[in-house]
């Protein structure tokens, strides 16, 4: 049953037992030497890990369990530059039914091959948003698919938030929990999590200065746009819905803005200190850490990193 309100305790943890056989629970690691450099001590929570190579596969996994037989069988449809289109491509195929995915000319290869790869239909559009709304709505027409929304669902939503309900059942008490917003779902169930399973934290976001939609939003009485999306954060590029707005309006410390040099040093530090894998706009919370870093001198924080589906034929160091 689709979840119609902003999503409660009870809503997070009947969606992480929904969940259960369509993700993994990823681990947390820690790294010395980086908390060393900072003065802090960071849980990552690693969802470069995780089904599809990122934190997405929750929310879209809750969204497609939530729908009836007869909505599933028509057919999964969203429109995505990557890891939430890889995230329904897999869902739908764990339930064996259609996807159909559009995807924006300016989406990074590797992550229209995988989600092709996952056995989804492919439809190309425009790099707007206009553009992926204008091409999803005549696939819907055409297919009946049911849209599952990147981040404006409040079943995406929960499901997003069993990411840092893991994270905090796995770790000491911690002061602060932060994850970067983009279009706001994983951002909106971190503050959710933080809310209900560990009160005592603040939550705080990070976000590419050059996109920083959700700190004017924030920080003003409305929800604004952006007029540029050439960061490097690819996943980062949308803006704040209705539905994530009013939750991290309420819920949130601050959002915390990021250059792109400060991105690249950060993704760049995780890839030499920890040895794994991070997409860019995986690494803007340390981004963050490292550019507000008296903020968070002595504290225990656990961040969520949220991916590693990188095109390495392009990597920007």
């Amino acid at each position: 049953m689709k979840i119609t309100h902003i999503p409660n305790k009870a809503d997070i943890e009947a969606s992480h037992e929904l969940i259960q056989d369509m993700i993994f629970r990823t681990p947390v690691m820690t790294c010395q030497s980086i908390n060393h450099l900072l003065e802090t001590q960071i849980y990552f929570k690693c969802e470069n890990f995780q089904k599809v190579g990122a934190f997405k596969m929750r929310g879209g996994a809750n969204a497609a369990v939530r729908l009836s037989r007869e909505e599933q069988a028509k057919g999964l449809a969203t429109h995505s530059s990557g890891n939430h289109a890889q995230a329904v491509a897999r869902a739908a195929q764990l339930l064996g039914v259609p996807a159909y995915i559009v995807m924006p000319s300016n989406a990074p290869s590797i992550k229209v091959a995988a989600t092709k790869g996952y056995g989804a239909e492919v439809i190309h559009c425009g790099p707007t948003i206009d553009d992926r709304t204008t091409t999803l709505n005549q696939v819907i027409a055409e297919k009946g698919a049911t849209f599952i929304h990147p981040f404006d669902n409040y079943d995406v939503i929960a499901g997003q938030a069993t990411c840092a309900k893991e994270l905090i059942e796995d770790c000491p008490p911690l002061d602060i929990l932060m994850a970067p917003v983009g279009g706001g779902g994983l951002m909106s169930g971190t503050a959710l999590s933080g809310k209900y399973f560990s009160p005592t934290s603040k939550v705080y976001g990070a976000e590419p200065e050059i996109v920083n939609d959700a700190y004017r939003s924030f920080h003003g009485k409305g929800i604004v746009k952006n007029e540029r999306i050439d960061t490097i954060a690819d996943g980062l590029r949308t803006n704040l819905s209705e539905k994530t707005y009013e939750i991290i309006k309420e819920n949130l410390e601050d959002i915390i803005t990021v250059s792109e040099e400060m991105i690249i040093k950060a993704m760049r530090l995780i890839w030499e200190r920890m040895k794994i894998i991070i997409e860019p706009s995986c690494a803007v919370p340390l981004a963050a850490v490292m550019t507000k870093s008296d903020l968070f001198k002595g504290k225990k924080v656990g961040m969520i990193l949220t991916g590693g589906n990188v095109d390495l034929e392009k990597l920007p160091f």
